[in-house]
């Protein structure tokens, strides 16, 4: 975990709810018991404990965000896979940034849903300057880290959900 001025924002409650049924693909969630543990949980925001009940979907970040600001975001309109609770959670228990102990892109969004680029985070130092540059464009109205392996989905930080300190 990252110590940072912006705030991660997990899965919503809304979309969890949706997605325990069936995921932006539209096929059944199918929940299972992750026995060895570490699966990465959208929905609060850390990793999965041994046991526990988690399901893998597919899920579209740009396009649930561009529904509920009424714009198209045209052919950025991406799903992937996600792991989620089978059940409902709590959500996160800290303000810091998790999954930030490998590489990570910080892909920036306009407020129409468009691309407008994106960095490379190579250094978990360095993840706080990635989202302060990022909003320093006031073009950019949201941002997703994603996992560079495979290009996953892992949180969203918005532009009106910054943490601002004094």
């Amino acid at each position: 975990m990252t110590t940072t001025n912006h705030s991660a924002l997990p899965i919503t409650p809304r979309a969890l709810k949706d997605l325990r049924t069936t995921d932006d693909a539209g096929r059944l969630t199918t929940p299972f018991t992750d026995a060895e543990g570490g699966a990465p949980l959208r929905c609060c925001l850390r990793r999965a404990e041994p046991g526990e009940r988690i399901a893998l979907v597919s899920y579209a970040p740009l396009r649930r965000w561009a529904s509920e600001q009424d714009v198209d975001p045209g052919a950025y309109d991406e799903q992937g896979p996600v792991f989620i609770h089978a059940e409902e959670c709590g959500g996160p228990d800290t303000g810091a940034l998790p999954f930030t102990n490998s590489h990570r892109t910080v892909r920036r969004y306009s407020a129409e849903g468009r691309i407008l680029g994106g960095r490379l985070v190579e250094d978990p130092a360095v993840f706080e300057e990635a989202l302060t540059e990022a909003f320093d464009d006031p073009a950019v109205e949201l941002v997703h880290v994603r996992a560079v392996e495979y290009g996953c989905f892992l949180y969203e930080v918005r532009r009106d959900q910054e943490v601002r300190g004094d």
